[in-house]
Order: C-alpha cells, then structure tokens, then sequence
C-alpha cells in the first residue's frame, strides 16, 4: 500500500521512478524556494515536474506561515501582517516541522525572534511569543477538574504548612524580561496598549480550568511561590521561599485556586508535620 506521503505527491502529480527521490532530498527542496526541484522526480506522462513542483512548495510554505499566524497572532499584530509572513517564510526554511500536528510547530519561535535583526529593536518580541507557545500548550493540555477552593478549608490548621498540591497539566509559569502578559492579555481582549510599557518586567500563570486559557500575572513573590509548589514542595516550603520577596500568600493562594492550577491536594507526610 502506498505511503500517504507519496499518494499526496501522486495527486500533485508527481510519478516516482524506480530509484525514488529520498525524503530529505525531496524535504530539503520543498522549503528551500532557490533549490531546483529534487532530481528523478517526475511529471504525469515523463513530464518536467518543475512548474507543478513551485506550486506544490509554495502552498507547503503558505500553511506553516498561516500555523504560525495562528499559534502567534499577537506578535502579527505587533509587527503587522506583512513583516510577520516575511520573517515566518525565513524561520520556515530555516527550521522545517519536526511533526505531523501542526499546533506543535513553532516551539523554537521565540528563540528565533531574539536572533532577528530586523526585530531588534523590539525586544520583547521574544516573550510575546513564549507566552502564545504556553497558551497553545496550556489549550492542547490533558484535561482535568481542577481542585475546588474549598477543598483547602476542610484541611486541620495544624496541617496546611505541609500540604503539596497536584498540578493541573494545562499550568505553567514563565518569569520574563518584559511585560508580554500584559501585552498578550490587553492584545486577545481587543484593548489599546497605549500607556503599557513593555520593559516592564512580568512573572504570569497561565492555566486552563475548563475550556478558556487565562493569563494571569503575579504580583511580587508569586513566581517563587507557585513554582515550588508546582515543583512539589509543601505549603510551608512555598511559604519560606516567598516570604522574604514580600509576597501576600493567601492572595496568591486564592490566585492559583480560582485560576484552576492544582487538580488535588496531598496530605502531609509524618515528615512534613511540624
């Protein structure tokens, strides 16, 4: 039974003779625009495929650049419509998709902004992106219930410090250099970023509780407190790390519960206990 690569090929029509073209050979072409079409390929009939070829590269490299637009919509309206496909056509030939699924591609996105010397001198480019990435991961996470708020008061006083929570598969928390999350948030709800200094740095939460994704950002010590929690460290533990930062730990707490970033809570061990 034919491959559904090469029944994709044949219907572009595209015939493989005996000694077929290699698959990096033919890869290697199809998203490099300057290279010639790969050599034993073949038209319908023995005609030149060359024509058939460009259009069939083209229309490759025009779905990676729409997935692209899809999965970092605020960084096209950053740069606009027309900067945003001619800097997403040079990361396409430059890194080809590694998968079948499409919202995995663009994973080293934001590290190629931050080499981008045509977006140098918007720097927080970078981050906008990072944050779109964890918003798709955080839409395609396993789903699960997260933990219900209430769950936590019917826990003995005396045994909070050394609780640790389940994390919700859909969390994430990303400490960046600038504020992206404000950007993102104010950019998705249609609101003007007039007045929003970018340099500003953000710590956000990005979690999905039921169906929508949320960014949240984190006031001081937030970061350190949800991340020793994530990383399965107590109450306790989050607690002492945060505390010198100034952070307010039951304002964060009650952050991360209405957020849905845990799924359950782990009672202490008898080493936790004070």
């Amino acid at each position: 039974m034919r491959s559904s690569r090469a029944m994709r090929r044949q219907a572009w029509g595209f015939a493989m003779p005996p000694d077929p073209v290699s698959n990096g050979t033919f890869v290697q072409a199809l998203l490099a625009p300057d290279l010639p079409s790969p050599q034993g390929l073949i038209g319908r009939n023995g005609t030149s495929p060359t024509r058939r070829f460009a259009v069939y590269r083209n229309n490759v490299t025009v779905s990676l650049i729409d997935a692209l637009a899809a999965i970092f919509p605020t960084v096209q309206n950053l740069v606009g419509n027309d900067f945003f496909r001619a800097m997403a056509r040079l990361y396409v030939t430059a890194h080809p998709p590694t998968s079948p699924l499409l919202f995995t591609y663009g994973e080293s996105f934001p590290a190629f902004l931050e080499g981008f010397p045509p977006a140098a001198d918007l720097p927080f480019l970078a981050d906008v992106a990072r944050i779109e990435r964890f918003w798709l991961d955080a839409f395609h996470a396993a789903d699960a219930a997260p933990l219900d708020p209430a769950a936590l008061a019917q826990i003995p006083a005396e045994d909070l410090a050394g609780v640790r929570f389940q994390p919700h598969p859909a969390t994430r928390i990303a400490r960046l250099n600038h504020a992206a999350g404000t950007i993102i948030r104010n950019d998705r709800a249609g609101i003007s970023l007039d007045g929003v200094n970018p340099m500003t740095p953000e710590a956000v939460l990005v979690t999905r509780p039921a169906f929508d994704v949320a960014v949240e950002l984190l006031p001081e010590g937030g970061a350190t407190f949800l991340e020793t929690l994530l990383a399965g460290g107590t109450l306790g533990e989050a607690f002492a790390a945060a505390e010198p930062e100034g952070a307010d730990i039951p304002a964060l707490l009650g952050l991360a519960l209405s957020a849905g970033a845990f799924t359950s809570i782990d009672m202490p061990l008898e080493s936790d206990r004070p």
